[in-house]
């Protein structure tokens, strides 16, 4: 039996992932809806800290009728050595899927690779694909399909920005990215995707005429002493409402939090009118819920 992952946006089919994204709407709107898991069990390693992502899981589970497990380092043989993929053949006989949120990218696959049960990457220094199923999902909401529409990314060409590369093929829209020289995504990710996606130095030309704008922090976890390298490169970066005005004018904000008011972006739009990250941080349970759903039915 071939167990179905979610590491990257790349292991479902678009229309997959566009019916988990609608099926998250709809659990929104009515969540008593949501297929009763009981009796599963959603094992979480993370290796990083988490506010956002392991509460929504957990709240998920507990809202769907199943249970989760929590599991830091410190509470684990992992944290002790013990080889990721003796730990994935132990935990795929425990538990029903497992949620990891870790540095590098390769844990997961390796962890993918020895496990029988489903695993989600929860974040990995290279993508960040669940919050981009509530990204679009927030869109939708706000304004309607994604497909055809204009992105930028102003910032980092971080996970979030190399996730953001994957969903502009898996959603059908454009995406322009703007950041320093020095700090773009993966180019062979880039270059996969270039009939969709444009680098640019210049974020007055990124958002000009887009329908959405996204940030995130400019120093992501595990870069903290990169922190004040970090805020010089990336001065002329910052989002706020001059440069937004440069968007569509029903154009949205979004920024997968937590954020430093101030540096990536003005507390002036963060808590403006174009902001939709309050609603973007609850979906983040949603579309959860809906991918826990969809992998526990394969």
């Amino acid at each position: 039996m071939v167990v179905q992952h979610f590491l990257t946006l790349d292991d479902l089919p678009p229309a997959e992932l566009l019916a988990i994204v609608r099926r998250a709407v709809e659990l929104k709107r009515q969540p008593e809806l949501a297929q009763i898991q009981a009796r599963k069990t959603l094992g979480l390693i993370f290796e990083k800290s988490s506010t956002r992502t392991r509460v929504a899981f957990e709240v998920a589970m507990t809202q769907m009728g199943g249970s989760s497990l929590f599991l830091s380092p410190a509470d684990s043989q992992l944290g002790r050595g013990e080889p990721i993929e003796d730990s994935a053949r132990v935990l795929s006989r425990m538990v029903d899927c497992v949620a990891i949120r870790t540095y590098e990218h390769s844990k997961l696959q390796c962890f993918a690779e020895n496990s029988q049960i489903p695993v989600i990457n929860a974040l990995s220094d290279d993508f960040h694909p669940c919050q981009l199923l509530a990204d679009v999902q927030t869109f939708i909401e706000h304004r309607g399909d994604i497909g055809g529409k204009r992105v930028a990314w102003v910032g980092d060409g971080n996970n979030m920005c190399q996730s953001y590369i994957n969903a502009a093929a898996a959603f059908d829209f454009e995406l322009t990215i703007a950041t320093p020289a020095g700090f773009e995504p993966s180019a062979e990710l880039v270059k996969k995707h270039r009939s969709r996606v444009s680098l640019t130095v210049d974020p007055a030309a990124a958002v000009k005429n887009v329908d959405l704008v996204v940030t995130d922090v400019w120093a992501s976890m595990g870069q903290e002493a990169e922190q004040s390298e970090r805020e010089s490169a990336f001065a002329a970066f910052q989002v706020d409402a001059e440069l937004m005005s440069l968007a569509n004018p029903e154009a949205l904000f979004m920024h997968c939090l937590p954020a430093h008011r101030g540096e990536e972006v003005s507390a002036e739009l963060l808590d403006g009118d174009d902001s939709v990250v309050w609603d973007e941080a609850e979906n983040r349970m949603h579309s959860q819920k809906a991918l826990l759903e969809y992998l526990f039915a394969q």
